[in-house]
């Protein structure tokens, strides 16, 4: 079991309908997550990422996630969902270092992580993002994320952070309560473990997950 500082908060990714932004936002969700990445079943156009931002208050932050974004997509999804922060997977030390002086927001590096090896990766995010989002890494040619995959979160034991991190890769109800008691993370966020199929989230799934994290 790993000490926490503080009370641990979720963020709910891959969001697309305004029941399920308002179930996360009255479950006390601290961000929400919005897909830019079309092979994602997950993905927003800007008018539908626009629709939803609106329904958010200022308390919770708007994440969005890309793979390796070119310039115009950052900055079309930032003006149309008026994102708090953008969370990168795949994308390269020194090119989320250019994309952070270019849009001056709160960067998210994502790490995929299936061995102890992988999690030196952070280290090289230093100085250029906010935080760390350790991640299941799937199978090649797959998603990099949402696949319902988790890694061994033992493989955390006695790693000196660089950053801010959250925890992802394969969280839902009945493991996050666990999943926080074991690594002592205090942000944790979940995508596909909330969903009734890929890309259709459950309000009902959302409400639950939500509960056992402020249960824990």
């Amino acid at each position: 079991m790993r000490p926490r500082s503080s009370k641990t908060t979720a963020k709910t990714c891959g969001l697309s309908t305004p029941e399920t932004v308002d179930a996360a936002i009255g479950g006390g969700a601290s961000h929400i997550g919005f897909v830019f990445f079309p092979r994602s079943p997950r993905n927003l156009s800007f008018d539908q990422a626009a629709g939803l931002a609106v329904r958010v208050p200022s308390h919770v932050k708007r994440v969005g996630v890309f793979v390796d974004p070119d310039d115009a997509l950052i900055e079309q999804a930032i003006g149309a969902a008026r994102l708090d922060a953008v969370q990168l997977h795949k994308t390269a030390p020194d090119r989320i270092a250019h994309l952070r002086s270019a849009f001056h927001t709160e960067i998210w590096a994502a790490i995929a992580v299936k061995t102890r090896a992988d999690l030196d990766a952070a280290h090289h995010y230093a100085g250029v993002a906010e935080r760390i989002l350790y991640d299941a890494k799937t199978p090649e040619g797959a998603l990099p994320g949402g696949m319902g995959v988790r890694f061994d979160w033992t493989l955390l034991d006695g790693f000196r952070h660089p950053l801010p991190w959250a925890l992802s890769g394969g969280l839902h109800t009945d493991n996050v309560g666990e999943a926080i008691r074991r690594t002592g993370a205090s942000l944790v966020d979940a995508s596909s473990g909330l969903e009734t199929e890929p890309g259709v989230k459950s309000v009902d799934k959302i409400t639950s997950f939500l509960q056992a994290v402020a249960a824990s």
